[in-house]
């Protein structure tokens, strides 16, 4: 048996912060060589940070990540390791990535398919690397190959396929099989997404069994740049059997997962396919050849168990969970704000937002320690003496809850009990006088009273706009963030208050639709995530139909029956916007999904949904950044471009009306 120790890494790296990029990479090397690993993968373009942007067309980029790069060869005495880095060569800017062996410099591999959907833009800054294509570049006065490379290091056979790479189906890893190769490197920057983490796996399981070689795929972890959320999860496989499965989710700036591949078995796993067809005398001999001695490795058989959370019939609600709270720590420490402000109304999305700041402490503490934690946070004064974790969250978090005539003991009572729960400040500010010097002062200019009847509109609005003056007040007095608490429902049709309860500098629910974040409240009060506790207060939540409160409590308004129940909205919202339905179809679908519905109701709920959606682009765009979850993201900025001004369906929508009239019974 010949046995090689390999490892991924994952780290947590920011965009240009370069020295705490290379403090996370050494770290990792340095874990590396502690459990006696030979060939380490590290993620994609880790020494400038995935998330640079156009950062990446400058020239001062480009010089600092060569220069960094030739810092960090030297730490590979002993050891080869990949590092990600941009390069530019021949007028092209190409992601790539370098491997260095024993403090050598061996060469540096292109990336051949670009991500461009989604929130990926690679192909804005990118160029695409022809396949079999090799020359040479200079870094530090050194002439390197660079392209389309595989590397002979002391008689075992490397490859990369980078991340995107191994997403499409002609993946450059058949071929690298052909060529011979033993162990393929996956640096990747792959982010979190609800369910993508099984896509990863099978990925990962299938490039080892159909190309039969070790396979090591690596990852970023944490909020890189704001919006995308990375889970980590590094893999590690050898003909379709997964032999390593690092941690997701991790608090930590790195980790190193490890396990032990059989070279000789991989070869005679490939001489025992009968449909192997090695490529002979190849013209494009791309081998990068280096001798070197690796160290002897004890043959461990590792057997990856699944995370607790992992298994079981929740695993949507425990990525919420566990994806937004580290986001929102992430997006605390890297933005050095000293906190959390939120203005908690006592209904649904005020109390998820200010549970999951409760949560990244209970995560990030239970995995890391209070220590550790507050090392982390140690720019903020006011956490040194914080002896546990209440007292933690009561000095990063302040809810503040702002009444008018129009509010209720019952949402009150809601809110004061959620913030007493989880141990954050509470707070009660009346803003009725600020409304009704609003009022009293715009009616004047108009020379008339102002009422329901004539100024519905209005009157709501102001009194969610008068209770953010506050709110932005206290979070500027501690140079706190204050958290948006808008859904991702609420979002499509405009049912917000631009510059009420949008505001804030970062929205972290905004992703999420109101129908899963209803199902979601109720499981964090009967059950709750695993290792943590369920939060019985949130009863008070979630007995409510939500409402904005913002009408005479004689109205009962709810948000349903100023919108549509939210299931249904969710459900056109799907159809038309993530699948491109037209209004009619979106009908056709909603009509066997909701069958209860008569025609004339849903034919009017899909009317309304579109009217709204294109009637209210402008206030999509004018979000606080949110965070990305899944592929129904309604994001302008990197997810869901739409015209501010359009047309309005006007056409379609005269044609859904037609049909609908046409088959009412």
């Amino acid at each position: 048996m010949r046995l090689i120790k390999v490892a991924a890494a994952v780290l947590n790296t920011t965009p240009l912060a370069w020295d705490a990029n290379r403090k996370a990479i050494v770290d990792a090397i340095h874990e590396a060589r502690r459990q006696q690993v030979a060939i380490l993968c590290l993620p994609e373009l880790c020494i400038t940070g995935y998330g640079c942007e156009d950062a990446f067309l400058s020239s001062g980029t480009q010089a600092m990540a060569q220069k960094l790069l030739l810092e960090l060869v030297p730490e590979t005495q002993g050891i080869a390791v990949s590092f990600g880095l941009p390069l530019l060569h021949r007028g092209a800017l190409f992601n790539t990535a370098a491997l260095a062996v024993d403090g050598n410099l061996l060469g540096i591999v292109a990336k051949q398919h670009l991500a461009g959907e989604g929130i990926h833009y690679e192909p804005r800054w990118f160029k695409r690397w022809p396949n079999n294509a090799r020359e040479q570049v200079e870094i530090g006065g050194q002439a390197l190959p660079f392209g389309d490379l595989l590397f002979d290091v002391g008689d075992v056979r490397i490859g990369f396929e980078i991340c995107e790479d191994a997403w499409v189906a002609n993946r450059p890893g058949a071929e690298l099989a052909e060529r011979g190769v033993d162990i393929i490197l996956n640096p990747s920057a792959s982010h979190f997404a609800f369910g993508k983490h099984g896509v990863r796996q099978r990925f990962v399981l299938e490039g080892s069994r159909a190309f039969s070689v070790g396979y090591v795929y690596s990852n970023l972890v944490g909020n890189e740049s704001g919006r995308a959320i990375y889970d980590g999860g590094a893999l590690i496989a050898q003909a379709g059997r997964m032999l390593a499965a690092g941690p997701r989710f991790s608090y930590a700036d790195s980790a190193v997962t490890s396990a032990t591949l059989d070279i000789d078995e991989i070869r005679m796993g490939r001489a025992r396919t009968g449909s192997f067809r090695p490529l002979i005398g190849d013209p494009n001999d791309n081998v990068v050849r280096f001798p070197f001695q690796f160290q002897k490795s004890s043959y461990v058989v590792e057997r990856p168990q699944p995370l607790p959370w992992e298994v079981g019939p929740d695993l949507k609600e425990e990525e919420f969970a566990r994806a937004v709270a580290l986001a929102l720590f992430d997006y605390l420490r890297k933005s050095r704000s000293r906190g959390f402000v939120v203005s908690i109304s006592g209904g649904a999305d005020s109390a998820a937002v200010s549970l999951l700041c409760a949560m990244l402490v209970e995560f990030g503490i239970a995995e890391l320690g209070r220590e550790q934690f507050l090392a982390k946070l140690s720019y903020i004064p006011q956490l040194i003496d914080a002896s546990d974790n209440r007292a933690v969250v009561r000095r990063l978090l302040t809810c503040i809850y702002q009444s008018t005539k129009n509010s209720t003991e019952t949402t009150l009572n809601a809110a004061q009990a959620v913030a007493d729960g989880i141990g954050a400040e509470f707070h009660q500010f009346d803003v009725d006088q600020l409304v009704r010097d609003y009022v009293t002062m715009v009616a004047k200019a108009l020379g008339r009273d102002m009422t329901w009847e004539q100024d519905d509109l209005a009157l709501q609005n102001i009194q969610a706009r008068v209770r953010s003056p506050g709110v932005w007040m206290m979070a500027n007095t501690r140079q706190a963030l204050l958290l948006a608490t808008s859904n991702r429902s609420e979002a499509a049709v405009g049912y917000a208050t631009m510059d009420g309860d949008t505001s804030g500098g970062l929205s972290p629910i905004t992703g999420i639709d109101k129908a899963f974040l209803r199902h979601w409240l109720r499981w964090m009060e009967s059950t709750g995530p695993a290792g943590d506790r369920p939060h019985p207060e949130l009863a008070l939540v979630n007995v409510q139909p939500p409402t904005a409160e913002l009408r005479p409590h004689e109205s009962h308004q709810t948000d349903e029956d100023d919108l549509m129940p939210y299931d249904v909205l969710d459900a056109i919202e799907r159809s038309s916007i993530r699948d491109k339905r037209t209004p009619l179809e979106t009908l056709w679908h909603l009509r066997e999904t909701f069958p209860q519905y008569d025609l004339k109701q849903s034919g009017f709920w899909v009317r309304r949904f579109f009217t709204l959606w294109c009637r209210n682009q402008w206030k999509r765009e004018r979000f606080a950044p949110s965070f990305h979850l899944d592929d129904e993201n309604l994001d302008p900025k990197t997810w869901c471009r739409f015209p501010i001004l359009s047309g309005g369906y006007e056409r379609e929508l005269n044609d859904l009306d037609a049909w609908v009239m046409a088959n009412l019974p």
